[in-house]
C-alpha cells in the first residue's frame, strides 16, 4: 500500500459528459434552466410552507427540510458541472473532491433517512390516528435534528476510507462529479478491501430501502382493512406523493449501484444526472401538484390576495 495520498495524487480529472464543444454549450442551457427550476421550486416550496399556518405541520416541516436538502444537494455539484462545460479540463483539487464526496454522501443520507422518517409518519397518521396527534409532533423536532447528524457522520465515514488510499493508478475519474464508487475504483489496494467498501455502500442504499418498503407494507395492510372505498382512496391519494418520490430516488439509485456491472466501470452518466440535477428539480412539483392540502393553501393564498388587491 501507498504511504500518502497527498504525495500519489494532488489533483484529479473529470472525465465529464462529453468532449463536444457544441454538446457542452447545449448541455450547459439545460443544467442552467433546471438548476434554476430546481432552486425556485425548493426554496419556493420552504417558503410557502412557512407562509401557510394551515401546513405548520409535522409532515410539511418534514418536506420543507426535504426541500432545503434537495436544494443543497443539486447545489454542491450542478453548478460545478456547468463551470466545467467552460474549461478544456475538467480538473478538481484533491481537497475539493474529498469536500464534494463528504457534501455529497451527507445529503445524500439525509434525504434516504427523512424519506424514511416521511414514510414513518404517513404509516401511524394511517394506521393509528389518535397516536400520531400524540407522538409526532412530540418528537418531530428530534427527530429532524437526528437527520444532518446522521447524514454527516456517514459522509464523514465513507469519505475517510474512500482517500485513505493513493490513488497511483491513475487521477482520471469516469465522472463527471466526485463520487466514491469510482474513486474506490482508483485506490491502490487489494481488490478484497475494494470491494469490501463497495458492498458496504450498496448495503446502505439497500437498507433504507428496506426500511420504506416494511413501512409501505404495514400502510397497505391498514389501507386494506378500511370498510370504505372512499376511505381507501383518500389513504392512498395521502401518501401519493411520497410513494412516488421514493420509486423516482431509489429507481434512479439501483440503476446506478445496485445493478451488475463489470470491473466498477461506471457508464451510468445519463443516470446519475438524472439523479443529481433532475430529481432535486422534480421533488417540489411533485410534493406540491399531487397533493391536494398545498393545492388547497395555494388557492386560498391567491384569494386573499385578490381581496387584499381590490
Amino acid at each position: 500500500m501507498a504511504t500518502s495520498n497527498h504525495s500519489a495524487v494532488s489533483e484529479l480529472i473529470l472525465s465529464g459528459l462529453t468532449d463536444n464543444p457544441e454538446l457542452q454549450i447545449t448541455l450547459l442551457g439545460i443544467f442552467l434552466i433546471i438548476y434554476l427550476a430546481s432552486v425556485l421550486g425548493n426554496l419556493g416550496l420552504i417558503m410557502f410552507i412557512q407562509v401557510s399556518p394551515q401546513l405548520h405541520t409535522p409532515t410539511y416541516f418534514s418536506l420543507s427540510h426535504l426541500a432545503f436538502i434537495d436544494f443543497s444537494f443539486t447545489s454542491f455539484v450542478t453548478p460545478n458541472t456547468m463551470v466545467n462545460f467552460l474549461r478544456e479540463v475538467n480538473s478538481i483539487t484533491f481537497y475539493a473532491c474529498a469536500i464534494q464526496v463528504c457534501c455529497f454522501i451527507t445529503f445524500v443520507v439525509c434525504e434516504q433517512y427523512l424519506l424514511s422518517v416521511m414514510a414513518y409518519d404517513w404509516y401511524v397518521a394511517i394506521c393509528n390516528p389518535l397516536l400520531y396527534v400524540i407522538l409526532i409532533p412530540r418528537n418531530c423536532n428530534q427527530i429532524i435534528a437526528s437527520t444532518p447528524i446522521c447524514g454527516f457522520t456517514v459522509g464523514l465515514v465513507q469519505t475517510v476510507a474512500t482517500f485513505h488510499w493513493s490513488f497511483c493508478d491513475s487521477n482520471m475519474v469516469i465522472h463527471f462529479y466526485c463520487d466514491n464508487v469510482p474513486l474506490v475504483a482508483l485506490a491502490c489496494s487489494h481488490t478484497q478491501v475494494k470491494e469490501l467498501l463497495l458492498l458496504i455502500i450498496d448495503a446502505q442504499h439497500l437498507c433504507s430501502l428496506l426500511i420504506l418498503i416494511i413501512s409501505y407494507v404495514f400502510i397497505l395492510f391498514a389501507i386494506l382493512r378500511i370498510h370504505s372505498a372512499e376511505g381507501r382512496q383518500k389513504a392512498l391519494s395521502t401518501c401519493a406523493s411520497h410513494l412516488t418520490s421514493i420509486t423516482v430516488f431509489y429507481g434512479t439509485i439501483l440503476f446506478m449501484y445496485l445493478l451488475p456491472k463489470s470491473s466498477h466501470s461506471l457508464n451510468t452518466n445519463e443516470f446519475a444526472v438524472f439523479y443529481v440535477v433532475a430529481i432535486p428539480m422534480l421533488n417540489p412539483f411533485i410534493y406540491s401538484l399531487r397533493n391536494q392540502e398545498v393545492k388547497n393553501s395555494l388557492k386560498r393564498m391567491k384569494e386573499n390576495l385578490c381581496l387584499a388587491i381590490k
